[in-house]
């Protein structure tokens, strides 16, 4: 892996980032699902978690590669990243060493870095939680981070074993980590809102369907009508 650090990629339309902003990585895989696509081809490994359940990021993949706990392509990313990127670590899943740590999650935050998935270890969970930009990695290590070289910035990297292009649409919650290939935002987005859609409808079925039991009235039926069709009613 020789050095290759590459520009920022071109930030993905506010408007898209928007609507993407109200959804959640369930509703992502609904999406490719409903384009008949395999939502795990797109979903990060589910051992990068987020230091706490709050924490999401939406926003443009700027990539770094780099591997046995090296950061010092880490550190040239942060300080050439912009607001509105994710750094989206290829750290190999090394585990003798943490990626980075409070001080270099400080910086991030203030240079305005939406978020920092690290496919690996990180350290000072404590600190990195109390700054409260959103972080995501394989768990936590305390020992020091080397600073060796070489590495890559912007270019294709496997993350959790999905491939990121620098540019992808990222977002990571609770639930877990989905890249959406440029190509395909505004396809996915729209499917994914068409399961909301259908699924707000189903909360109010599900909630008139109490209210009827509360009130002693006749129960309609709640049977969804896919399962209908599959059980050929």
């Amino acid at each position: 892996m020789d050095y290759d650090y590459r520009p920022l990629p071109e930030q993905i339309p506010e408007e898209l980032i928007a609507r993407a902003s109200r959804l959640s990585t369930p509703n992502l895989c609904d999406g490719f699902a409903k384009l008949k696509l395999n939502p795990v081809h797109y979903t990060l490994d589910a051992r990068i978690k987020p230091i706490n359940d709050q924490m999401k990021i939406v926003a443009t993949a700027s990539t770094v590669d780099t591997k046995d706990g090296d950061n010092l392509p880490i550190h040239v990313a942060i300080y050439s990243c912009k607001p509105g990127y994710c750094l989206v670590v290829a750290g190999k899943a090394a585990e003798e060493r943490a990626y980075m740590g409070d001080l270099m999650g400080s910086a991030a935050d203030a240079i305005g870095v939406c978020g920092i998935i690290v496919d690996g270890y990180i350290r000072d969970k404590l600190g990195l939680n109390e700054i409260g930009m959103p972080m995501f990695s394989r768990g936590y290590k305390p020992t020091s981070p080397a600073k060796v070289g070489p590495g890559a910035i912007n270019t294709e990297v496997e993350c959790g074993g999905v491939k990121v292009q620098p540019g992808d649409l990222i977002m990571a919650d609770c639930d877990g980590i989905v890249c959406v290939p440029r190509d395909m935002i505004e396809d996915v987005l729209a499917k994914a809102e068409e399961k909301v859609a259908y699924e707000g409808g189903r909360v109010n079925a599900i909630a008139n369907y109490r209210k009827c039991k509360a009130e002693g009235k006749e129960l309609p039926d709640l049977t969804p009508g896919w399962v209908k069709e599959m059980l050929g009613r």
